[in-house]
């Protein structure tokens, strides 16, 4: 029995693997000015929804990056403008904008 669910939660998680995009960061370049108007500007404050210092995102792991985006997709996070950008991402996109700013340094 247990070797029965082993193999199930294996093949699980080799489905959810394998529907994983991998990301491009040269694909990415023409997807990045939405990003750039908040995320490229260095100690670029926004005041919406409230008064905040918008994150960097270069250097950040690409797994937190695409997850971030699917969770503003879904609606699991609420920022507004995040959320409005999300919902018009493919995972496609976001593997590849995760890929971009991943390569960059911190």
């Amino acid at each position: 029995m247990r070797a029965i669910l082993g193999l199930m939660v294996f093949a699980l998680a080799g489905a959810a693997f394998a529907q994983t995009p991998v990301g491009d960061a040269k694909a990415a370049q023409g997807k990045l000015s939405m990003c750039e108007g908040c995320h490229g500007v260095p100690g670029y404050r926004t005041a919406s929804p409230h008064v905040y210092r918008v994150p960097k995102l270069g250097g950040q792991q690409a797994v937190y990056l695409v997850n971030a985006l699917q969770e503003y997709k879904s609606g699991a996070r609420t920022h507004p403008t995040m959320r409005a950008i999300a919902q018009g991402l493919s995972e496609q996109d976001m593997a590849d904008i995760a890929a971009y700013y991943s390569s960059l340094q911190k």
